[in-house]
């Protein structure tokens, strides 16, 4: 599951017992040696859907990591590219990592703030984000939205993947439910929480908040992560379109 260069038992067990921040913050050297990166197989495909809905002069990473979201934003975007995140040693690795090509390229910035309260104004054209989504309890996802409507322009896009759930009663549905188990049991016994849940992410909940939130929601099949077996989508990328007026 893990590279030789990745992080050994020991220290995940100190990340999993330290906050959402400090927990990173000490992954952050070895985290691309991970499975949790995003890979591949995922992002491109996001590309080639943001091509056809941009171009883009400016967009945000939520929740950025090491910059996976900011790789595939900084292909379709032509002036500014932007990673938030609130782990400092994750921007750190993000900044040596992603530095633009010579003599090209939007500029890209490296931010560190919580994605529930975000430092900007209405800048921008698109925001992603990549498997962050875990890290918010089913209450904070309308704060969540709501700053992410706030930082886009009027037409601007919210883009993020979604992979269809676990099929009850496979091998990774009762992985999943276990970790979520686990975690519940861990942040009702230790402080600080590790607010990190698997299941909680439910399309259909989503997209209602998404246009509570004020966005106009679409939900694009992706074929590169193929289909299930009754023939419904692996996958979906979800669009959400910010309505309405600039925030003041």
């Amino acid at each position: 599951m893990f590279a030789p260069e990745g992080p050994t038992f020991r220290e995940l067990a100190v990340q999993a017992l330290s906050s959402v921040e400090r927990g990173y913050d000490l992954l952050a050297p070895k985290f691309d040696r991970t499975p949790f990166r995003t890979p591949a197989a995922v992002l491109d495909p996001v590309v080639r859907e943001l091509r056809e809905l941009g171009p883009f002069a400016g967009g945000l990473d939520l929740c950025c990591g090491t910059g996976a979201g900011v790789g595939v934003l900084r292909q379709v975007c032509r002036e500014r590219v932007t990673g938030v995140d609130i782990s400092a040693g994750m921007l750190a690795v993000g900044r040596d990592r992603e530095r633009a090509p010579d003599g090209g390229g939007p500029r890209v910035e490296w931010v560190r703030a919580d994605a529930r309260a975000l430092p900007f104004g209405p800048v921008f054209d698109v925001v992603v984000s990549f498997g962050a989504f875990g890290h918010f309890l089913p209450r904070e996802r309308p704060v969540l939205f709501e700053q992410v409507r706030s930082v886009l322009r009027p037409g601007g896009r919210f883009v993020f993947p979604v992979l269809a759930p676990a099929r009850p009663g496979s091998p990774l549905y009762w992985a999943l439910l276990g970790f979520d188990a686990a975690m519940r049991v861990r942040n009702a016994l230790w402080r600080p929480r590790f607010v990190m849940y698997y299941r909680g992410f439910r399309l259909a909940e989503v997209s209602a908040e998404l246009a509570r939130a004020g966005f106009a929601v679409e939900l694009r099949p992706v074929p590169e992560w193929g289909r299930r077996a009754d023939g419904s989508p692996r996958g979906r990328l979800v669009v959400a379109t910010r309505s309405g007026p600039a925030a003041g």
